[in-house]
């Protein structure tokens, strides 16, 4: 039973929704995006509320159900509103800056490193914080761990690119002289 796929989506005012056939198109104030929906998940507009039905009652059909209920209320709420992450740069002489479509970042290798940023996806920064801003949460997420990835936080002194919410466990070093 899919208790997210049963919840309606209620479509704000200046969000316009288009179905045809299973391919749902919403265009907003910031953008447009569309998805094909699988065949056995039914989409239903109404009176500016979107819900969602099966076609064939089983368990994989119910859980394609709310993950197309998730897909389509990211949509809607992405070109209403946008989606922003934040990434932070810790360590001392690590540094990003924004040149266009490109992100550099001087993070200790003997070389910065160049992230292309994707088309759709804003990016700016704020002293050491990346902020990205995005319609696509799909995209955002997937930028924004690319960009993690160039360094991953380490756990003795927390160096490293993490998002703004993540906690860093630490581990303690070495124990000097313990005799």
């Amino acid at each position: 039973m899919s208790r997210i796929g049963k919840q309606p989506i209620p479509v704000p005012s200046g969000v316009d929704v288009k179905l045809d056939g299973q391919n749902i198109t919403v265009k907003g104030s910031k953008g447009e995006l569309s998805l094909n929906v699988l065949e056995d998940v039914e989409v239903i507009l109404e009176d500016s509320v979107i819900s969602f039905a099966n076609k064939v009652e089983s368990r994989k059909v119910n859980a394609f159900r709310g993950l197309t209920r998730s897909l389509v209320s990211n949509m809607v709420v992405g070109v209403d509103q946008g989606f922003k992450k934040s990434l932070i740069i810790e360590g001392v002489g690590y540094k990003a800056s924004v040149n266009g479509s490109e992100l550099t970042l001087n993070v200790g290798y003997s070389n910065p490193v160049v992230f292309d940023i994707p088309q759709g996806v804003g990016a700016a920064v704020e002293g050491n914080k990346i902020v990205l801003d995005s319609i696509d949460k799909e995209l955002l997420g997937l930028t924004a761990a690319k960009i993690r990835q160039v360094r991953k936080p380490e756990p003795y002194k927390g160096k490293g690119i993490r998002y703004e919410d993540e906690q860093i466990v630490r581990k303690v070093g070495k124990s000097g002289a313990a005799k």
